[in-house]
Order: structure tokens, then C-alpha cells, then sequence
């Protein structure tokens, strides 16, 4: 089974270049932290970025709430020392944690919002994490979970192999000459849930008003937002 963080921790030097070669990623992590619906640009709330890796969706969560503090984790060293050489504001500070064990790294709760892309699926027990991520919420806060889901749709599953086996993997190798991390990504994506069960996935572990929005453009039903509220 492949070390998730060390894997990151290969590709952090070339990810950034990476992602910005796909179409609409930053747009996309955009568009779903404003879907978080966050009041009055997040002044006086406080947020969590579960899973920030480089940054991109520090960025997303900081654009739609520029006046919330924002607490960004992540599990890679690689990831957020890319991270931690970009600018950012006061308001803004990165922990190094595997999101599992914030709790150690002196990062608690309540928070107004938790926003958590691209990590459910790479994590052992999704299950107890969104638990934690509900224990974590104020009551009323949300949970926006920004991930690929292809498995409702044969569609979305025969582009995303073509773009895994076509781009992502020739990509990977070519700037860091290890195609663990894309091919963890391939695979990981097929294997997680489709849209609806992990809208099922979500009520399980607690959460209200459980919803999904996907993405336009070449990546509806591929990418989605999964919105949730923890009960008030």
C-alpha cells in the first residue's frame, strides 16, 4: 500500500506546475468554497482546510472568506513547505499533522466551516474522519468535501482513465520520475464511492441537509462538491 504522504512528498516540487496544467483546478476548488455559502466574507468565524497540500485550496477557502482565520493541515512535510514560501496573511496559519491526529498537533475545535479536498478518499477510515469533522463543527457549521467521483457514471469513469493514462501519469513522470503518486491517484479515484453513496456516507456519519454539486466543463461528473451541515 503506498505511503500517501511520502508519496506527496515526492511530487511536492513539481505539483503546483502539475495542477496548473489542468483546466479548471484552482476555478474549481474556487467554486466550491463559495458554494460553502460563507456569511459576511467569514469575519469573526474560524475555518479549517483539511488536506491543504500546497496551498491551492488555502487559496480557494481564503477568496471566499478573506476575513476568517483559516487553520490549513496537512500530513506532508514536501506539501507545505511549498506552501509555506507563498504569501499569506496573518490570518492564515499551516499545521503538520496528519488530519487524523490534529488534536495532537494542538488544533481543536469549533469551527464555522471545514473545507476538505482531495483528502476523504486518500485517508483509511473516511468513516470516523467525517465523525471527527462533524465533533468539529459549531452546530449549523458546514462541511464541503471537494473530490472526484466517477463511479456513478461510465461516462466520467472511461475520461477519467483516458485522461489518467493519456496525461496525468506521462506528466508525473516526466517532472519528478516517479509515478507512485499518479497512479495512486488513478486508482483511488475509480475505487471511491460514487456520488450517491457518499451522500449516503455523509448522512451515516451524522451530518443534515447532505447535498452534491458537480463541476462544469469537461469534468462534470469527475468533480464534485458535497456540501453538509452539521445538525443544529
Amino acid at each position: 500500500m503506498i505511503d500517501v504522504p511520502g508519496a506527496f512528498d515526492v511530487g511536492a516540487h513539481a505539483y503546483d506546475k502539475l495542477v496548473g496544467a489542468n483546466p479548471g483546478y484552482h476555478d474549481h476548488l474556487r467554486i466550491s468554497a463559495r458554494r460553502m455559502r460563507i456569511p459576511d466574507g467569514g469575519r469573526g468565524l474560524r475555518l479549517l482546510d483539511a488536506g491543504c497540500g500546497t496551498g491551492a485550496s488555502t487559496a480557494a477557502l481564503l477568496e471566499a472568506a478573506p476575513h476568517a482565520e483559516i487553520v490549513a493541515v496537512d500530513a506532508s512535510a514536501g506539501m507545505l513547505a511549498e506552501a509555506s514560501v507563498k504569501p499569506w496573511p496573518d490570518s492564515v496559519r499551516f499545521v503538520h499533522s496528519p488530519i487524523e491526529k490534529i488534536a495532537d498537533a494542538g488544533v481543536e475545535g469549533p469551527f464555522d466551516g471545514i473545507f476538505a479536498a482531495y483528502l476523504l478518499r486518500n485517508l483509511a477510515d473516511p468513516d470516523a474522519q467525517l465523525r471527527t469533522f462533524r465533533e468539529l463543527l459549531r452546530p449549523g457549521g458546514m462541511l464541503a468535501v471537494h473530490e472526484y467521483s466517477v463511479r456513478d457514471s461510465r461516462a466520467a469513469t472511461a475520461i477519467w482513465n483516458a485522461v489518467c493514462w493519456g496525461i496525468i501519469i506521462p506528466s508525473g513522470w516526466r517532472q519528478t520520475r516517479d509515478t507512485s503518486l499518479y497512479r495512486h491517484l488513478w486508482r483511488s479515484v475509480n475505487s471511491f464511492d460514487g456520488a450517491a453513496a457518499f451522500q449516503r456516507r455523509l448522512t451515516a456519519a451524522g451530518f443534515s441537509g447532505v447535498h452534491s454539486e458537480t463541476m462544469p466543463g469537461w469534468q462534470r461528473d469527475i468533480v464534485h462538491t458535497f456540501l453538509a451541515d452539521a445538525p443544529r
